[in-house]
């Protein structure tokens, strides 16, 4: 079972999503790319921030990968940023998404408005990641 938020992880997370009938139908109208950050959490065996990149395009997922040095990625339209526990719960479907932006369990860069255009778009791939087997760092 691949450890979140690892490469392993994280490649099988995009697999779910370009199979996802459900969230090509709901994103495609979403044109734009997100980094998702994974804050560091040292006692949790996450020593430094894990940074991933989707290439989100019209219900495609074209590209996406862990981002090894984030100091030198050009910068995403968003970034949504959170410790682990937070992305769990968002995960574990205990926190709608949005409500995990609005009250700041994780924070977005970019511009709120079209994220709040596409909730199903967003709810779509918390579902994908939720098919995703996953062993949280404890």
């Amino acid at each position: 079972m691949p450890v979140f938020p690892s490469e392993e992880w994280w490649s099988e997370y995009v697999e779910k999503i370009n199979l996802s009938e459900a969230y090509k139908k709901s994103a495609e109208a979403w044109e734009g790319d997100i980094s998702f950050v994974f804050e560091a959490e040292p006692d949790k065996n996450v020593p430094e921030d894990v940074w991933a990149w989707l290439d989100l395009w019209h219900g495609e997922c074209r590209d996406a990968y862990v981002v090894a040095d984030p100091s030198s990625h050009k910068a995403p339209e968003f970034e949504v940023k959170g410790k682990i526990p937070s992305w769990k719960k968002v995960i574990d479907k205990k926190v709608d998404p949005i409500q995990a932006l609005i009250t700041r369990q994780l924070l977005l860069k970019g511009n709120m408005a079209k994220v709040l255009k596409s909730v199903k778009a967003a709810q779509e791939l918390v579902n994908c990641a939720t098919t995703v087997p996953t062993e949280f760092p404890e």
